[in-house]
Formats: structure tokens, sequence, C-alpha cells
């Protein structure tokens, strides 16, 4: 039997997502976000995620006003490409101004909205026009552009992703990145929406309404979780704050330099003192602990933050986090050979990981095999 499409079908759909983007980007204008001055971007991010939310409600209500044309299964698709792109434009630089310390460009992003609208203008007045072989060059054109957009943030966001987990790594004790986790995989299902659409264009010719309903849960996923990371947001301002005042209250060169010989002779007998406290904590096996910060830890050690970090950094040889996790696994190790009854998920709570995956996956870096194959082979790799 032959399939037919029901243009009901996709009316409905539009229908359902106009209604779900208008009244999202109510919620997100009404949210408060406070007004502290690492937490500007924030808001910013979240004016520019509601925009985008209303334009995608703008295109789909434009796109209802035509549904008495020929080809309105053609013509949704165009609308939906151009609403794909302005919103992945959009709420992709929101992503990257997130995972950003410092202020990002806005002039990148009006010039990519204003590409964006000129070729939607175009794309559709050749549409309407009914010039066929015109149209199609320029919707093959649109497609390249709009891909090689896609392609251009994809770059910008992977370098911003692994500065931000770089920060965090500095900032905080623990494994910090499950927490950022659904910012890359929100900008996936972003780039993904764009080619579907694209696919689409270019292969297919029906299905649009199963295409809208998909971009409709990816409107609810992606505003449940950056709502919820308006609640949760202190996680990068911290670490971004933190980057910022120590960037900002950096020595100068002949000051840090004069300090340097100055403190030389007393830093010898003060490595040796933390060598020693450090020894006792590891002996009481305070390593363990894994819901105390770094200031408090360094208090149990009887020196300072920034002392503890100096001393790993020139007398270890790797900061205090790396340290600290290496030790757990060892500890790991031999508790996974000794009682072989304790589950292996259990042994990385005793040990220290708060979090399970993050003891599978720190323990396979460091060993090279999994906790159940170190223990079912006896240590033997």
């Amino acid at each position: 039997m032959e399939f037919t499409v029901n243009l009901n079908d996709i009316r409905i759909f539009q229908w359902i997502a106009m209604i779900v983007a208008s009244s999202l980007a109510i919620v997100m204008l009404l949210i408060k976000v406070p007004q502290t001055e690492h937490a500007k971007k924030l808001t910013r991010a979240k004016s520019m995620v509601a925009l985008s939310y209303l334009f995608c409600a703008f295109i789909f209500g434009y796109t209802l006003m035509h549904q008495g044309i020929a080809d309105y299964e053609i013509f949704s698709a165009i609308t939906m490409l151009i609403n794909v792109a302005f919103s992945t434009t959009t709420i992709a630089f929101s992503l990257i101004n997130l995972l950003s310390h410092r202020y990002v460009d806005y002039s990148r992003l009006l010039i990519s909205i204003f590409a964006v609208f000129l070729v939607s203008i175009g794309l559709v007045e050749l549409f309407f026009n009914g010039e066929r072989n015109l149209f199609n060059i320029a919707l093959i054109t649109s497609i390249a552009l709009f891909a090689a957009l896609c392609i251009y943030y994809i770059i910008i966001f992977d370098k911003w992703y692994k500065r931000s987990i770089l920060l965090l790594e500095k900032y905080y004790d623990e494994d910090e990145e499950h927490k950022l986790k659904w910012i890359k995989f929100c900008f996936i299902l972003a780039m993904l929406t764009e080619m579907v659409v694209i696919i689409y264009l270019i292969f297919l010719r029906s299905f649009m309404f199963v295409y809208i309903g998909f971009y409709i849960l990816f409107l609810l996923y992606f505003a449940g979780n950056f709502i919820s990371f308006l609640g949760s947001h202190k996680l990068l301002l911290d670490a971004f704050g933190h980057w910022t005042i120590r960037t900002a209250n950096r020595t100068p060169r002949k000051r840090r330099a004069a300090a340097k010989s100055a403190a030389a002779s007393g830093r010898q007998d003060t490595d040796e003192k933390i060598r020693k406290n450090i020894e006792g904590w590891v002996a009481r096996k305070k390593y363990r602990e894994y819901d105390k910060g770094r200031d408090e830890i360094a208090s149990e050690i009887g020196v300072t933050k920034e002392q503890l970090n100096q001393y790993f950094a020139q007398e270890v040889g790797k900061d205090f986090r790396t340290w600290r996790t290496e030790l757990r696994i060892e500890d790991a190790k031999a508790l996974l050979l000794s009682d072989k009854k304790i589950s292996t998920n259990i042994i990385g709570e005793m040990v220290g990981f708060s979090d399970r995956s993050n003891f599978h996956r720190q323990f396979t870096k460091i060993v090279g095999c999994s906790p159940k194959h170190w223990r079912d082979t006896a240590g033997k790799l």
C-alpha cells in the first residue's frame, strides 16, 4: 500500500510547535538571574535562547499562514530549514558563551544572523516566484552555507568545551564534567536537527510531521536542561571567577622574580613540613574523603590552598587532584584483590569516588583495564 502524506498532520504539529516555542520563550524571559558580574553573560544567553524560541514560533506561524499553497510540504521543509538555521546559530552561540570564561564577541553572532536572514529571504522569494531551476540552485547553495555554519560552530564549541573542562579540573577536586554533559549533548542535538532537515530536503519528500515532532521534543529537552542550569550556574561561574581573579592579580615579572629570590631561603623548610604533613594525611587515609573542598584539605595538611598547589607543582610534578586520584586507584587495586566479595562500585565509594562511572573511567585510564578485569586476573594485565 502506498503511503500518502496527510497535510493535516503537518499543520497540527506546526500548531503544537508554535504554542510550545512561544510558551517556553515566555518562561525563559520571566526567569530571573542574579545580577552578578560573572552572571551577565548567563543573562545574555538566556535572552538569546528566548529570542530563538520566539523566532521559532513566528516561523511556524508564518508557515501556517500559507497552508493553502501548492507544495505546502516542500514550503514547510524550507521554512523548517530557515527555522533550524536561526535556532542552531543562536543556541550554539549561547552554549559557547556559557562555556567561555570571558565574553564572546557578539559581532560574529550578528553577522551570522544577518547572513541567515538574507539567504532565507532570497530562498522564500524564489520559491514563490516559481523559478524552479533558480530555486533549486539557491536551495543547494543555502544548504551548503548552513552546513558550513554548522561545521564552524562545531570547531568553536569543541575548543571552548575543552577549555571549560580544564578550568573545572583546576578548581574542583572531584570530576565535574558529567554536570556539563547536557551542554555537549544539546549542542550535538542542535547540529543533528539541521543535518536531518538538510537530508530531508535532498533525499526525502514525506514524514515532515515526524521531523517537526522530533523538533518539539528537542525544544522541550533543551529548555528543561537550560532552565535547570540557571539554578546551578555557580558550578561554572565559581571556576571562571576564580580564573579571572587569579589572572587579574598576577604579579608583574620583576616583582615576581624579587619575591621568588627573597622566599627561596625559607621555602625548603616549608616544603619539608608540607611533605611530613602529607605523609600523615595519607597514613590516616584522609584521601578517601570526597565531600571536602581544596581549602579544607589544605587546612588539614597545615598549609594554604596556594601553598598546597605550589608544592605539588614544583616538588611532585603533578597537581593535587591527579595525585590524589592515583592514590585512590592504588588503594582500590589492593582492596579489589584482598576482598573479592565486595562489589567494585562499593570499593570505588570506599576509596573516595562519589561517582561510580568516574571510578571506572579513572581506573581504566590509570591501570589500563577495568576494575573487574583487574580482580579477575589477580592484578595481572
